[in-house]
């Protein structure tokens, strides 16, 4: 009999040992934008990918819509292990680094291709690890695009910003920013936007045209601006202490399925930025207002002086590498 439960007892470890080794990572992956979008089909196909690779060694769960978090909130659950992975705006870093602010500075970057480049280069990769002293390890960058204006009366130059109430992340430059050209900045969450601007409580706000078309903002905004004035980018990021808690290989598989998904977010990025602005064009809700030479350049005049404003803060190396990556 004491043969029989020793045996039974070891049976029972051993399964038991092999039900922890063979319990799945989960991997909650939490957003705020709609699925269409290049974010949203950017975490549907890493779920796919890592699917398809990693069978049941890991289980993505993607939360698109700010379902389980804003991008207020998501990074202090991810601190606390409530979710492991999300591509919030650049500009929601500011609390955890002041580097990162370099992308919110406005007419830094002439196109999208000037943003990849230093993304990329030496500088930017090392941007990546800007955020490890505050627990959270950064994993790649996501293209959405160049920055739109729009406003409920036509914004031309920068006096006609004067006195309107514009919607903004929670960045300090981005307020600096709409202050150059005396408007009125508010930080609010991006799942009211569209609320705000329907009720008239702002007068306007800045995107990208994929943004503006999949939450319908172009239905509440007689105008927008093609100012390209600033670019909107993503960090893909987790917690140091879920990465570190992973084996080598998952880490590893993680991480190349996370690059090619990013790879194909920013290939729709790219294509979404022309159709989403043509499909606001042929909706013939809102008005698209193209700038001049002239115009450009006094929203340029009007804006630039914020860069000196935060170059303490960023680095005024940092700043001519980017600026460089316009070459």
């Amino acid at each position: 009999m004491r043969l029989l439960a020793a045996a039974v007892t070891t049976l029972a470890m051993t399964f038991g040992a092999q039900a922890v080794m063979a319990a799945p990572v989960e991997l909650k992956f939490s957003h705020v934008v709609a699925e269409n979008t290049p974010k949203g089909q950017m975490a549907l196909k890493f779920k796919e990918l890592v699917q398809e690779r990693m069978g049941d060694k890991v289980v993505v769960e993607v939360f698109p819509n700010s379902q389980l978090f804003g991008d207020n909130k998501v990074l202090e659950a991810m601190l606390l292990g409530d979710v492991q992975m999300a591509a919030p705006a650049l500009s929601k870093f500011q609390k955890y680094t002041d580097v990162l602010q370099i992308f919110d500075l406005p007419f830094l970057f002439k196109d999208m291709a000037a943003v990849e480049r230093f993304q990329q280069g030496e500088e930017g990769q090392k941007l990546l690890g800007s955020l490890r002293k505050k627990g959270l390890v950064g994993l790649g960058y996501l293209h959405n695009g160049m920055k739109q204006l729009s406003a409920s009366d036509p914004l031309q130059v920068p006096a006609d910003a004067s006195g309107k109430k514009f919607r903004i992340m929670t960045s300090d430059v981005l307020q600096a920013q709409f202050e150059a050209v005396d408007a009125v900045p508010l930080k609010k969450p991006f799942s009211e936007v569209f609320t705000l601007l329907q009720t008239k409580a702002i007068d306007g706000q800045e995107n990208t045209w994929s943004n503006i078309y999949s939450k319908k903002f172009f239905e509440v905004q007689p105008y927008i601006t093609e100012s390209n004035h600033g670019v909107l980018d993503y960090l893909v990021v987790t917690s140091t202490e879920f990465w570190v808690s992973l084996d080598e290989p998952v880490q590893v598989e993680l991480k190349k399925a996370l690059d090619e998904a990013i790879a194909y977010g920013n290939d729709i990025a790219a294509k979404k930025t022309e159709e989403d602005k043509q499909q606001i064009i042929d909706s013939r809700r809102s008005e698209v207002l193209t700038l001049t030479a002239e115009q450009r350049a006094q929203w340029v005049e009007a804006m630039k002086p914020v860069w000196k404003q935060f170059e303490k803060d960023i680095g005024a190396d940092l700043i001519k590498a980017a600026e460089a990556a316009n070459q």
